[in-house]
């Protein structure tokens, strides 16, 4: 098959300057729609992927996301939400960026045209077999993204990647690829609407599922969320009043005594043995 940008194909609306704020909002909408619909097909090799990171993690190996522009802050937001979620340490996904962090907020010209800054980086954090590395990328092409894929790949390690586009050079250095066609962005060629809503929710189904096969979610409840603030500390101590069924202030200070809704059920429960 042979490789055609299908997230650079023009709109499939015009004039948008003509157009109300209220046609401009519809159209993004109906847009917008189409987004689960490409992530549900790619289920099956989203459920691929994960199913080969958990017994890697396991071992105590890592997730590496790895991207450029949209993708690359897409990848930095997710793995920085995995240590408040789920309580585990910043050190097992990890979101790395062309141009690195003045990347996430400024352009770094040429940053992702680097065929071999990825895969010196990933050396940094010393990747080894166990790890998973995951490109993201709308168009599928990013240098940046590809070579440190390909480097992977030779090393054995664990390959990943997120394209909008079938077929991509990406896909092909991926051990599993995740092809989302979402089709022509509203915005010709904007790949940070449609594509990074795409991107954007199946990173949280990688992250949430491989958290979740590893125990950190019990029932329905993130019962190891870090206590960062006043919102946080009333979640957590409704959860033990439901569980255990203590009064509010009971729970609330067994909850501030472990530092967490699991250790503190734990403790409560060995107490009472």
């Amino acid at each position: 098959m042979a490789f055609v940008k299908i997230s650079e194909q023009p709109s499939f609306y015009n004039d948008l300057e003509k157009k109300s704020v209220l046609e401009i909002l519809q159209d993004i909408n109906t847009e917008d729609k189409k987004v689960a619909l490409a992530v549900e097909k790619a289920i099956p090799q989203i459920e691929k992927l994960v199913s080969q990171i958990v017994p890697r993690m396991k071992q105590g190996g890592r997730i590496f996301y790895m991207g450029a522009g949209t993708s690359g802050r897409l990848g930095v937001l997710d793995a920085s939400e995995i240590p408040p979620t789920f309580g585990m340490p910043n050190t097992l996904i990890i979101g790395l960026i062309a141009g690195g962090d003045t990347a996430l907020r400024n352009p770094v010209e040429n940053a992702e045209d680097d065929t071999q800054k990825g895969w010196q980086e990933l050396l940094d954090h010393n990747i080894n077999d166990k790890d998973t590395v995951i490109g993201i990328a709308a168009s599928g092409t990013t240098p940046y993204v590809i070579g440190a894929l390909h480097e992977a790949r030779a090393h054995g390690i664990l390959t990943g990647c997120i394209t909008s586009n079938p077929s991509s050079p990406m896909a092909e250095e991926s051990d599993v690829p995740i092809e989302m066609v979402v089709g022509p962005e509203y915005v010709t060629g904007s790949s940070r609407m449609k594509s990074g809503t795409g991107q954007k929710m199946i990173l949280n189904m990688i992250t949430t599922s491989v958290m979740i096969q590893l125990g950190r979610v019990k029932g329905n409840k993130m019962v190891n969320m870090q206590l960062s603030n006043k919102k946080l500390v009333d979640r957590g101590t409704r959860m033990l009043v439901e569980e255990l069924g203590l009064e509010y202030d009971a729970a609330k200070a067994l909850l501030l005594m472990h530092g967490s809704v699991k250790k503190a059920a734990d403790a409560y429960r060995a107490g009472k043995e």
